[in-house]
């Protein structure tokens, strides 16, 4: 820890002591996952802090009460891995996903806690853990998801550790295993198996909410699943809706769809159940949220007017319409969509934007209302409340008003036209910027690519800001803010067309006058590493560069990433089975201009990432580093897309500072 005290402030001497700072993300707290009681009288979320000195989030459950404000917590302070709260129906009991244990390993399971008073109680104990559960309405089981475990072998064959790779990613050490949905009783009692095959549920990668959550209907006779055909992660797309008899197990597919249909909602009569699913069925589309019949049908498109692609859809209390959400412009909308006919209704927010990372983070109650957590330019996630769809929302936690009370830099957005598009992005200043004045400016790109930068609070472009640089964050073709056609205007074109959005927002910068044009830098994670790459290899106006998880060969990212095959949307098609694909995917790579680039370059990456292999990286740095450019190459030795522990967390926006700032003087 004294290491990195030391790093963070070295951070610290290129800016005022009330400005953002690296050490400052350890103050940060991240709320999540409300869930409105039935009463509609409190909400339960979840409530996460950095612990540098164990690198870990310390989770807790907090429950706070709509009136005051007021705050108890549920948790034991030694509970770990605290996540999903859901409250049984009645309102005496919680339910949650914790740690089943301390020792190393140990798998999440479900725990029951009485509202009463009390401590919890253990519920499951199943050796792969569980990913997801939902009570049942009446309150007397749990349904929950868990891995099948890998067939028992003789013993002349148990050390026998070969198996058989489909489409999974290179990093892949065991076979695809199903996950699957079992019954617990909630008093106790031995899980029964509801559903097997070689099929399987979405199955879930902590962090991150379980994909597709179980639903239960009303009446408690059937669940609503996503049936995937394969456990393969490259298959992931070929799934569709079923409903499973709770008595039998018998499954019943609910639309002819054939792929891409996922989080089904019963509505609160029973009648419908709300999926999510592509417009038109088209893979590259955006996705919207139908509703068919339980009886089965093709289903209707709620959502296809909005042009908005829908993050997640939950029914209102009435069943009459349902409150959808997904990026606009620069921020995050919500609507209230009629559930028979009708337009949707723009909720008002105000300078609030809710949280929209893996979905939207919002819950409805029996009486109308609505919680979420939420965001402003100039405060980190806390939890909102709205009486009605009607009402303001009212902030109900103050858990980062010190970060809000730091001198900030202030977010604008900005807008140009360009081949045929109205593009936009986000500016965030320095807090002392003077338009009269020259300034550095770090070009700072999101990654998706369908996402999209907005207007709220982030700790990168403020860190950017606290240097007193400039810093733009450009949306691009492919981000989901400004309509389908925008975002699928990426499709065969993965660099070039972006590219050119990108510098064309950078021209429309410059022209403000407080640009220093001789001192520009660029960075990103994941697709913003990608677009790094393509940039510094095609456009030679950059003094330094920061690549973080880079695609950099779209060969790779098709064959050993874990999407692999679903990439070939992108390309139109197998890079292997057309000389066409192959040569796209080739001209799309930055790989191929490596040899042109001159910019000095940080390349970061995870040694564990099965979403852009590593391999990528080691292709890219070798290729600078073999023509004399600059290059450092950091690897964290972590699973995942992007280091989740606090400490990596905080290297990497101090590499990210102190690179650009070398080369910024």
């Amino acid at each position: 820890m004294k290491k990195f005290l030391i790093l963070f402030a070295l951070c610290a001497t290129t800016a005022s002591a009330q400005r953002f700072q690296v050490a400052d993300q350890f103050k940060i707290v991240s709320v999540s996952d409300p869930q409105l009681a039935p009463d509609g009288k409190s909400i339960l979320c979840v409530v996460s802090r950095p612990n540098a000195k164990d690198n870990r989030h310390d989770a807790e459950l907090v429950l706070v009460e709509v009136a005051t404000g007021a705050q108890r917590v549920l948790t034991a302070a030694d509970r770990r891995g605290v996540t999903a709260p859901r409250w049984a129906a009645d309102g005496r009991t919680v339910a949650f996903l914790a740690t089943g244990g301390t020792e190393v390993g140990a798998k999440r399971q479900v725990f029951v806690l009485p509202m009463a008073g009390g401590e919890s109680r253990r519920l499951t104990s199943v050796a792969q853990g569980v990913q997801q559960f939902a009570w049942s309405p009446d309150g007397k089981t749990i349904a929950f998801v868990t891995s099948d475990a890998p067939a028992k072998k003789p013993d002349e064959e148990k050390n026998n550790l070969s198996f058989e790779l489909g489409h999974d990613a290179f990093l892949t050490t065991s076979a695809a295993l199903p996950s699957h949905v079992w019954l617990v009783p909630t008093d106790g009692g031995a899980a029964r198996r509801l559903t097997s095959g070689s099929w399987s549920v979405p199955i879930a990668h902590p962090p991150g909410p379980a994909p597709s959550p179980l639903a239960w209907s009303p009446d408690g006779q059937a669940i609503a699943i996503t049936h995937l055909e394969s456990p393969h992660s490259g298959d992931a797309d070929i799934g569709w809706i079923e409903l499973v008899d709770v008595a039998s197990g018998a499954a019943r597919k609910l639309t002819g769809h054939t792929h891409s249909e996922s989080f089904p909602v019963f509505s609160p009569e029973g009648k419908n159940v709300s999926y999510s699913f592509l417009r038109d069925g088209t893979r590259t589309n955006f996705n919207d949220t139908w509703v068919t019949p339980v009886t089965g049908g093709e289903g209707t498109n709620l959502t296809k007017h909005l042009d908005i692609n829908i993050a997640r859809a939950v029914w209102m209390a009435d069943g009459k319409s349902l409150i959808a959400g997904g990026r606009i412009a620069a921020g995050v909308g919500l609507w209230q969509v009629p559930a028979v006919g009708g337009g949707a209704k723009r909720i008002e927010l105000g300078a609030i934007e809710p949280w929209c990372g893996y979905w939207l983070d919002v819950t409805t109650s029996a009486d109308g209302a609505l919680a979420f957590t939420g965001l402003t330019s100039a405060q980190p996630r806390e939890l909102y409340y709205m009486a009605s769809v009607d009402a303001l929302p009212r902030r109900l936690t103050k858990f980062n008003d010190g970060i809000a009370a730091l001198q900030l830099g202030k977010s604008e957005r900005i807008t140009w036209d360009f081949e045929g598009f109205h593009e936009d992005g986000v500016l965030v200043y320095p807090p002392d910027f003077d338009a009269k004045k020259k300034y550095p400016l770090a070009l700072y790109i999101h990654g998706g690519p369908r996402s999209s930068s907005t207007l709220t609070f982030s700790t990168i472009p403020q860190l950017f800001a606290a240097q007193g640089w400039v810093v733009f964050q450009p949306n691009y073709r492919g981000s989901d803010n400004l309509g389908q056609a925008y975002a699928v205007a990426i499709t065969r074109d993965a660099g070039a067309g972006p590219g050119r959005d990108v510098m064309a927002g950078l021209e429309a910068v410059k022209r403000k006058g407080f640009v220093d044009e001789s001192r520009i830098v660029v960075g990103g994670w994941s697709y913003g590493g990608y677009m790094t790459t393509w940039l510094i290899g095609n456009y030679p106006i950059f003094r330094a560069a920061v690549a973080g998880a880079p695609v950099t060969s779209w060969l790779d990212q098709y064959t050993l990433g874990d999407a692999n095959v679903r990439r070939a949307y992108g390309l139109g098609g197998s890079p292997y089975t057309d000389p066409a694909r192959m040569k796209l995917a080739i001209e799309q790579s930055p790989i191929t201009y490596a040899p042109r680039v001159k910019t000095p370059t940080l390349i970061m990456s995870d040694t564990g990432d099965v979403r852009v292999p590593i391999t990528q990286s080691f292709q890219y740095y070798h290729a600078l580093r073999d023509n004399g450019v600059p290059v450092k190459f950091i690897a964290f030795p972590v699973a995942g897309h992007s280091p989740e522990d606090p400490v990596h967390l905080a290297d990497i926006t101090r590499r990210y500072v102190e690179w650009f700032a070398q080369y910024l003087k």
